[in-house]
């Protein structure tokens, strides 16, 4: 019986920090709505801003953490959002509203791609990714109880984010700095393939379309409850934060099971349910009915979240796909306040829940195709860990130019936000 391992700290902490903005969306784009000489379309606009250059340092920063440095992108990340949304958060003017939300949206991005490649390198990725997305529910949920009572204005969520940076920044002189490879000594980078190419490409493919339904629902969630379910603000909020403090159990039953389920259960079936929540919810005209659908689609969402940064992070132990799928989930999350804000006022909010629901009964088949896949050529988490040629797919003479996992060692493909809205 192997000993108990540490927990990686500082990684859930950075994965909050990361995630925090995607969950604050709802309260977010509302005050930029009524806090600001702003329509809910332009509002849904800025949100989709902040969102989209989140998703871009992902794509950027996806192959460069290890040669970078995990500390260097860390602190990094940390520094943007705390100067983006913290301008922001104090500016008047739009344009310096939108400029810190963006400059903010990309630190938010450069902590999530550190914090997501590390996590892939973890003896148990989904231990740890359930842990991260149990943190960040349990802080928006605390945000979504507290910024009601703090007076109005789009500031009090930004200033959130920014103080939450902040606070995580001295827990990053824990992690990794550069690594040096012996190929890189020797003036050539070694470039490892990526393993799993078909595999990853479906499920990068069909994240977008995934976290796009889920954060067009998020995004207008809050003007559904203030007008269609004839809620105040401070009720919507109480409403949010219970939703996302059972969104906690859900994270915790999703840990608790493991790979117990395997894969392709969790995330097929669990996107049908979504889907159902997702109708209904829009369709909600009291209180009741709000907030029964938010509640139990909060349950879900993690659940499924988990098990997708999972299935990603054990396509590749050097944890690339887990960037890439995350980012291009990104672009969906960065389309969907938007594409909600549109929908909403053009159909109605039960005619764009009717939508987003067949648009998730579809993309359900390709996910749960690849995690079928990837259960049937992939070592679960806790087994013995040995080299595996078929589950890295990279050239033997290349595996002693691990880089960062020369200490930790090759980590077999496990079973594991996640959010990021």
């Amino acid at each position: 019986m192997s000993a108990p391992r540490t927990l990686p700290w500082p990684l859930l902490a950075l994965f909050t920090a990361g995630y925090l903005a995607p969950y604050l969306l709802p309260t977010v784009v509302g005050r930029l709505d009524s806090g600001l000489p702003l329509t809910a379309t332009e509002a849904g606009a800025v949100g989709s801003a902040l969102l989209l250059s989140s998703s871009s340092a992902g794509f950027l920063l996806a192959s460069r953490v290890e040669r970078i440095g995990a500390r260097t992108l860390a602190r990094a990340g940390l520094v943007l959002m705390v100067l983006g949304y913290g301008g922001a958060a104090l500016a008047d003017a739009v344009p310096l509203v939108v400029a810190g939300a963006v400059l903010g949206g990309f630190g938010s991005g450069t902590a999530t791609a550190v914090a997501a490649t590390r996590i892939a390198a973890e003896p148990d990725p989904h231990r740890a990714s359930t842990l991260g997305l149990l943190g960040v529910s349990a802080l928006a949920g605390a945000v979504y109880l507290t910024v009601p009572h703090l007076g109005a204005g789009h500031g009090r969520p930004l200033a959130a984010i920014a103080l939450t940076a902040l606070a995580v920044w001295p827990l990053t002189k824990r992690l990794p700095g550069r690594t040096a490879t012996a190929p890189a000594a020797a003036g050539r980078v070694e470039r490892v393939p990526l393993p799993n190419l078909r595999a990853g490409l479906v499920l990068a493919a069909a994240m977008p379309c995934w976290s796009l339904v889920q954060n067009s629902l998020w995004g207008v969630s809050g003007r559904i409850g203030l007008t269609q379910a004839h809620l105040s603000e401070a009720a919507v909020g109480a409403v949010f934060a219970v939703a996302l403090g059972a969104g906690l159990m859900g994270v915790l039953v999703a840990g608790t099971l493991g790979a117990r389920l395997g894969r392709a259960v969790p995330i097929g079936a669990g996107t049908v349910l979504i889907a159902v929540c997702v109708a209904g919810n829009a369709s909600a005209t009291g209180p009741v009915g709000f907030a029964t659908g938010q509640i139990v689609w909060n349950v879900l969402y993690p659940v499924v979240l988990s098990y997708l940064i999972g299935l990603a992070a054990s396509l590749d132990p050097r944890g690339r796909w887990a960037v890439l799928v995350g980012s291009a989930g990104s672009l969906g999350t960065a389309a969907g306040p938007l594409t909600g804000s549109v929908l909403s006022a053009q159909a109605g909010f039960p005619v764009m829940g009717l939508v987003l629901g067949a648009a998730l009964l579809v993309v359900a088949v390709p996910m749960t195709g690849v995690a079928l896949h990837a259960s049937g050529r992939l070592v679960r988490t806790g087994a013995v860990r040995q080299p595996s040629v078929e589950l890295i797919e990279v050239d033997v003479a290349a595996a002693p130019a691990q880089g960062a996992y020369d200490t930790a060692g090759p980590r077999q493909a496990g079973a594991s936000p996640g959010s990021g809205n």
